[in-house]
C-alpha cells in the first residue's frame, strides 16, 4: 500500500511544482511598473440634487474621506501606475444622485514606491447614503459632519479608522461587516448609540457604552430624538468603539 502511494504523491509534488511556476510567471508578467505620479481632479456638481448614494470600492491603497465640499463631490485621486487608474462615474435623476469611484478590476501587486491614494470631500448638507469597501489599505473616514442616512463599510486585511463625532441632523446606522483588519469607531456623545457585534470577531474594545443583554448602549439610546445603530459582522480582527 505505501509503494502505491509514492507515485502518486510524486506526481502531486510536480503538479504542485509546475504550478507554482506558472504563478511566479504570472507574477512576473503582471509586475507593477511605476511612471510619472498622476494627481487627478474628481468633482461632482451639486446642482440642485437632495439626495445621493455614494460607492467608494479600492481594494488596496489609502483613503481620505471627509465633509467640507462645496460641490457635491471634490478631491483629488493619486496614483503611479496607469493601469490603476480610478474610474469614476455619476449620474443624476431628479433630485437624486449616484456617484462610483471604483478601483479597475484587475490584480495588483504593491511595492515599495507604488502611490494609490484618494482624498475626497463630500457636501455636509445634502443626505447621503454611503457604501465604501476598502482591502488591505487604510482608509480614514470623517464622517461626523455629514447628513448621513447610513453607512456601510465592507473590510478586508487593512485598517478602518472612522469618526462619526459631531451633530447629526437625523438618525441613521452603521454596518460594518467582513476582514480579518483593524476598525476604530468613534460615536458622539449627545445622541442616542446602540451598537451589536455578532460572529467571528477577534476581540472588541468599547468604551463610554454599558453592556446590556448582547448588545452595548448609552443611557440616551431610548430617549433620545437621534440615534444612532452600529452592527459590527464577522471576520474582524479586532474592533473599537469609543463613545
Amino acid at each position: 500500500m505505501i509503494d502505491r502511494m509514492r507515485p502518486l504523491s510524486s506526481l502531486v509534488l510536480v503538479a504542485a511544482g509546475i504550478t507554482a511556476i506558472l504563478l511566479c510567471a504570472g507574477c512576473m508578467q503582471n509586475a507593477v511598473v511605476t511612471e510619472e505620479t498622476h494627481y487627478d481632479p474628481v468633482s461632482v456638481p451639486l446642482g440642485s440634487v437632495k439626495h445621493a448614494v455614494v460607492h467608494l470600492n479600492m481594494s488596496a491603497g489609502e483613503m481620505e474621506l471627509r465633509g467640507g465640499a462645496e460641490k457635491l463631490l471634490e478631491g483629488t485621486l493619486t496614483y503611479n501606475v496607469a493601469a490603476w487608474k480610478p474610474i469614476v462615474d455619476s449620474s443624476v435623476s431628479g433630485d437624486d444622485a449616484q456617484i462610483t469611484i471604483q478601483e479597475p478590476e484587475r490584480h495588483r501587486f504593491g511595492g515599495d514606491h507604488t502611490r494609490y491614494r484618494w482624498d475626497l470631500e463630500l457636501n455636509d448638507q445634502v443626505p447621503l447614503a454611503l457604501h465604501i469597501a476598502c482591502g488591505a489599505g487604510r482608509a480614514r473616514l470623517r464622517l461626523g459632519n455629514l447628513d448621513l442616512e447610513n453607512v456601510e463599510v465592507n473590510m478586508g486585511a487593512g485598517q478602518v479608522d472612522m469618526d462619526l463625532r459631531g451633530k447629526p441632523v437625523q438618525s441613521y446606522s452603521v454596518h460594518i461587516a467582513g476582514g480579518v483588519g483593524q476598525a476604530t469607531v468613534w460615536l458622539p456623545r449627545d445622541v442616542g448609540v446602540r451598537a451589536a457585534a455578532h460572529g467571528g470577531l477577534g476581540s472588541i474594545d468599547v468604551v463610554g457604552l454599558e453592556k446590556t443583554d448582547d448588545h452595548y448602549e448609552n443611557s440616551l439610546y431610548h430617549h433620545a430624538n437621534i440615534n444612532i445603530d452600529v452592527t459590527v459582522e464577522g471576520g474582524i480582527g479586532q474592533i473599537r468603539l469609543i463613545s
